[in-house]
């Protein structure tokens, strides 16, 4: 086991050394990861970013757009041949039809390649020409990313967590009492292995479906080519003490072991591993109105997901010593457009808080970190209604399930995000003195001038912190 751990850091280093060497040498290269939760709008975040850099009309917040030294923008063949390119073009297209509509989903790694024409700037500009920065963009279903901390956990740790966690979640207290009610020392029976297995993938669905965001394993939710395989059926069992080889219990321990080996490992060697800037998206308001228990998972996977970043500062010698590290890392709360933008800085300041753990962790290693509440497309308008003698900030939209137009209150976020977080740490099933709403809006139909994007809530802010300092 050390001997291959060995292995495998020092293969990562060879690669790594030669990404290095390029970015030095050559023309520079910004490995930008992109995940997210679920239905935190990746693919949408994804199309908007790069259709805003190629017509960067709405990006004054992009220091060099502003300064005019991003001189071109194009798409390019990405440089990895054997991952899918992300379908850019189709959903683009799906955003701005004659009746737009939200793309697919993110349900599997893909890969698109922008480069940037930039004039350099400082003292020395005047004597240097142009120079290309590629922006590889790598996007990848965020359930993917929360399996990334299996790999330090054996499988009666993972077991103790799960079923403790899933007696607290929608259908899994009956998942709980069946897994308890298995005898797990009796020899492996595959039809049993098999039932345990949906089961446990039914209540993995009903919890997301809820809100929670810890859903592991993510490829249980995501099963691609791998559904029905032996690697994807298994499920958490209580404790055994000594159980006999060839029991349940043993077998679904070495399955959970082949699970972490032959799909969390290579893909964190493949692709994850080779980032150097990285983008979680939050659906924080989708949690906020899930109630307390959902806040809580999502603040402790927040913190679980920097065990998986490797984070630090990318220096020459220590990426050729040490491999690349993440040097910056977003966390951004999406879907701003559902607020009046009065009510931003407190969307922004709930995100800081439920992050404040992951935040210190990457700074104490050096990487830098930022929080903020964005709308990579902006779906809604903003309107005052007078009501009960009181005037009501609403957004307006197109309800996705009617196609009807619709103002909408979702109520007063705290000013102090601890009026959130104190109940979710203390366990409580539902917040006491807010209802807090959200609603499901399709995209609004798009009119864009030459040279102009997709209207955004600070996706030019986004991409300064990301990528600004290498342009």
């Amino acid at each position: 086991m050390i001997m291959g751990t060995i292995a495998d850091t020092l293969s990562r280093s060879v690669e790594n050394v030669t990404d290095t060497v390029s970015g030095v040498f050559f023309d520079p290269v910004i490995r930008l990861g992109v995940t997210g939760l679920s239905r935190a709008g990746k693919t949408v975040f994804i199309t908007s970013l790069v259709a805003n850099l190629l017509d960067r009309g709405r990006m004054p917040q992009l220091v060099a757009q502003t300064e005019g030294r991003i001189l071109a923008a194009y798409l390019q063949p990405q440089p990895d041949d054997t991952l899918p390119r992300f379908d850019y073009e189709s959903h683009l297209g799906a955003l701005t039809a004659s009746t737009p509509h939200w793309p697919d989903s993110t349900r599997a790694v893909s890969e698109l390649r922008l480069s940037l024409k930039v004039r350099p700037n400082g003292m020395l500009s005047g004597l240097q020409g142009p120079r290309t920065v590629h922006l590889d963009i790598v996007d990848y279903p965020g359930e993917w990313l929360l399996d990334l901390g299996l790999l330090e956990k054996s499988y009666t740790d993972w077991c103790e967590e799960m079923l403790n966690r899933m007696a607290q979640r929608p259908e899994g207290p009956e998942y709980v009492a069946m897994a308890q009610a298995e005898d797990a020392t009796q020899e492996l029976d595959e039809s049993r292995a098999r039932v345990l297995s949906d089961a446990y993938t039914k209540a993995l669905h009903a919890a997301r479906n809820a809100g929670f965001s810890d859903c592991s394993p993510g490829r249980f939710l995501l099963p691609g080519e791998l559904a029905g395989s032996p690697v994807l059926t298994f499920a958490p069992l209580p404790p055994q003490s000594n159980p006999p080889r060839k029991s349940l219990w043993r077998e679904m321990e070495r399955r959970f072991e082949a699970y972490k080996s032959r799909v969390v490992q290579p893909f964190f060697k493949q692709h994850f591993a080779r980032i150097d800037r990285q983008v979680v998206l939050v659906d924080a308001l989708g949690a906020i109105h899930a109630g307390p228990r959902a806040v809580e998972d999502m603040r402790r996977t927040m913190a679980d997901i920097l065990t998986a970043f490797r984070p630090g500062a990318n220096a020459f010698l220590s990426q050729l010593l040490l491999g690349k590290r993440v040097e910056k890392i977003l966390f951004a709360a999406t879907k701003a457009d559902h607020l009046h933008h009065t009510q931003h800085p407190r969307l922004t300041a709930i995100m800081e808080a439920l992050v404040r753990d992951a935040r210190d962790r990457a700074r104490f290693v050096g990487a830098q970190t930022d929080a903020m509440s964005i709308a990579a497309l902006r779906a809604t308008t903003e309107q005052t209604i007078p009501h009960s003698g009181q005037e009501l900030d609403c957004v307006r939209g197109t309800l996705l399930d009617s196609g009807k137009q619709a103002a909408f209150y979702p109520g007063t976020l705290p000013e102090d995000p601890a009026h959130l977080l104190a109940p979710a740490r203390e366990g409580a099933e539902k917040w006491l003195d807010q209802d807090y709403r959200i609603m499901r809006f399709a995209p609004a139909r798009l009119t864009l001038k030459p040279g102009e994007g997709p209207p955004h809530i600070r996706l030019d802010r986004a991409a300064q912190f990301l990528i600004g300092d290498k342009l």
